[in-house]
């Protein structure tokens, strides 16, 4: 079952007796739980039929005596268990778990690991109620998840914005949120947000960011990309070098993946690549000006520089010394 089909049926009101949440990516174990606690029982319930267990405190028996009991004056009982990687014994649930009351809703928050699918449990759950997998997005996700999370509040929101949005805030999910939610009580919904709302709203530089840097590069427009590691230079507190090198190793990946891939049609590439297709030309004039050499040797270039920003092998040099550096190598 999905991410959306789930809140779905709760917002329709379809519970399941179980609900094993876990993964990489804790947004959607967050929201999924936060959904049920707030949507099965009315405020007046909850004091009576909600109760929420944190992992590391309690054993799966712990788990089970509460999610056997009865609710009071009402339909369902909710029990969540909140952290509930830290859990012992977790697996020991199978032994209890075919033995809950049907008023029962159990919820668990396993964040960053996973049940082992071959066991008993796993399959029960999977069988009686929703086994649900959170999977972390690539950063080429991120703008397309953005401009859906938005759409869903009846907001839109430019390519740019969201891919500046994207490289800034990286796929940090629970971040993002944030910023959208900021962005959505600045920006009324009868406007499309674009980069200038970004910019006053979010503090993102719509001329001096990652996203500006890396066309500046592709398109080998050395005053422009200058300027813009110059701007991140004298502001490196919002701009530190670690956090750009990341940004331009994935464009040089996905540029490889272009010069390597059979159908070159921008259709297939802005698929391939996750480029809004807006941009996809932009891509097309990179790997023009590098070729599939040239990209492995800036791959090469940035881990050197990763390293350096973090004291290896350097001398202590001022990260703007280190942009200045690190420019003049890529666009060499």
């Amino acid at each position: 079952m999905t991410y959306e089909q789930i809140l779905k049926d709760i917002n329709n009101k379809v519970y399941y007796p179980i609900y094993f949440l876990m993964g990489e990516e804790p947004f959607f174990i967050d929201n999924i739980s936060d959904e049920l606690e707030n949507k099965i029982l009315d405020e007046a319930e909850r004091s009576f039929n909600q109760v929420v267990l944190y992992g590391a405190d309690v054993t799966a028996k712990d788990i089970m005596t509460q999610a056997r009991a009865f609710p009071m004056m009402g339909d369902h009982l909710v029990v969540i268990v909140k952290e509930a990687q830290s859990v012992k014994d977790i697996d020991r649930l199978g032994e209890y778990i075919d033995k809950l009351p049907s008023t029962t809703i159990l919820v668990i928050n396993y964040k960053y690991k996973k049940l082992d699918k071959r066991k008993a449990l796993a399959k029960y759950i999977d069988k009686k109620g929703v086994l649900f997998e959170s999977k972390r997005l690539y950063d080429n996700n991120i703008p397309d998840w953005i401009v859906k999370y938005l759409a869903s509040k009846k907001y839109n929101i430019t390519p740019k914005a969201a891919q500046m949005l994207a490289d800034f805030l990286g796929n940090d999910l629970h971040k993002v949120r944030n910023e959208l939610e900021k962005l959505m009580i600045a920006v009324p919904p009868t406007k499309r947000i674009d980069d200038a709302d970004v910019e006053y709203n979010v503090g993102i530089s719509k001329d001096f960011n990652v996203f500006e840097l890396q066309k500046a590069i592709g398109y080998k427009n050395y005053p422009k990309a200058y300027q813009i590691v110059n701007y991140f230079g004298d502001n490196s507190n919002e701009n530190p070098i670690f956090m750009t090198i990341p940004v331009l190793y994935t464009y040089y990946t996905k540029l490889l993946k272009l010069h390597f891939s059979k159908d070159k049609s921008k259709s297939n590439m802005s698929s391939l690549l996750g480029v809004h297709p807006n941009f996809i030309n932009d891509y097309f004039e990179a790997a023009r000006n590098y070729s599939w050499t040239d990209c492995m040797n800036s791959i090469a270039v940035l881990r050197e520089f990763d390293l350096k920003s973090k004291g290896y092998n350097s001398t202590d040099i001022s990260q703007k010394e280190l942009y200045k550096e690190m420019l003049l190598k890529l666009m060499s």
